[in-house]
């Protein structure tokens, strides 16, 4: 039996991982879980599960009453306490935030193998992240469809032969819309993924395209391929993941249905292609078109911004994400327009005190500035 520890069970990703395990309960067990603050359902996990150790943002007394035998943890230390001492054999992080960054750490300190959807963890830290993963000879396994798609083209390849990676992406909501008519769109509209269903913050990151920018960064760093050998190309039907370009001209993609049980299974089970009927196959004959174009760096600004903070390293991706996670949680909040989050986040940039070689607090510290700037920008006006 393979000991996993599922963090953000609660959300999107951590969903799908739990329906993926069910299928393969003979093979998996969850020693721990994390969520949010959604309690009841941490309360069906265990029910359901033999789990061990639980996490939540505040800790339920009710709930520890009710399962004496399981330890529970909560705070901001909460999620690295509840991984020490415990034996298991992959951690699945698929939280959203900033709050990834520890617990991936900490999993890679123990010598753990981690399947990873928490962009925050390379795009703030990847210098730190992927130099310990390489000391403590522990895998990192992308769980993103993008990064998913590029680690199996590169099964059984040498870097020295590749050409370039190329990172698909949709366009988002508005890929269609003229960017004059960008001044005046809506949460409502934003929200409106043409294919993928994800979390509020994902579904902006689509549409502003920031989440290829990240996709850039972290590709970077899991593939050690410099960012000139990495492209960007929108991809209208979500059907080619991702590619590799090989010296000789050869490009291997990998092709399904969107649908993010299939990475999630590869992460949970690699190298094995493991058989499911739960979700529908791709039928190429079906397929009228595959379309592709190239990126417009002047509508789609922080793709460029994201990749220059990724080229100048050091704490640029923390004030990255700092600046973008607030500029987003403001637009969810009907706080400022859409715009205004690329506007703010390349002033962040612009702004920000560089550190080429940061300590973790100081990450931590630069995320922290960042997300001040923003709020402090906008009240300014």
């Amino acid at each position: 039996m393979r000991k996993v520890v599922l963090l953000g069970a609660s959300g999107s990703i951590g969903k799908q991982t739990i329906e993926i395990i069910n299928e393969h309960l003979d093979e998996i067990v969850i020693e721990a879980v994390s969520v949010g603050n959604n309690i009841e359902y941490l309360s069906e996990l265990l029910k359901t599960y033999p789990i061990k150790r639980a996490y939540s943002i505040t800790k339920d007394e009710k709930l520890a009453a009710e399962f004496k035998d399981i330890e529970f943890f909560a705070g901001e230390d909460g999620l690295c306490e509840m991984l020490e001492g415990l034996k298991y054999d992959l951690l699945i992080n698929a939280l959203v935030g900033f709050v990834g960054l520890r617990p991936t750490l900490k999993a890679i300190e123990d010598g753990v193998d981690v399947a990873l959807a928490n962009k925050e963890t390379l795009v703030a830290s990847g210098d730190i992240v992927m130099k310990k993963a390489k000391e403590n000879d522990v895998k990192i396994i992308p769980i993103d469809s993008e990064h998913s798609a590029i680690f199996q083209a590169l099964q059984g390849s040498k870097r020295e032969d590749v050409k370039s990676l190329i990172v698909t992406g949709s366009g988002g909501a508005f890929r269609d819309l003229p960017l004059e008519a960008l001044k005046n769109v809506s949460k409502k509209d934003a929200l409106k993924h043409p294919v993928w269903d994800m979390g509020a913050k994902i579904t902006i990151d689509s549409a502003t395209m920031m989440n290829k920018g990240y996709e850039v960064i972290e590709a970077h760093h899991l593939f050690d391929m410099p960012y000139e050998k990495i492209d960007v190309i929108i991809h209208y039907e979500s059907i080619v993941h991702s590619a590799v370009e090989y010296a000789d001209g050869s490009i291997i993609a990998q092709l399904s249905n969107p649908d993010m049980r299939l990475p999630i299974e590869y992460a949970l089970f690699y190298p094995r292609h493991l058989k499911r009927n739960s979700y529908s196959h791709l039928d190429l004959a079906k397929l009228q078109k595959l379309s592709f174009k190239e990126v417009n760096y002047d509508r789609y600004k922080l793709i460029k911004a994201a990749i220059l903070a990724g080229k100048m390293g050091g704490n640029m991706g923390a004030v990255l994400n700092g600046a973008n996670d607030t500029a987003v949680a403001l637009f969810l909040k009907d706080k400022i327009h859409f715009l205004d989050i690329e506007k703010v986040v390349i002033k962040a940039l612009s702004a920000a005190k560089y550190i080429k070689e940061p300590t973790l607090d100081e990450i931590f510290a630069s995320n922290i500035w960042a997300q001040n700037y923003v709020k402090n920008y906008f009240n300014a006006l």
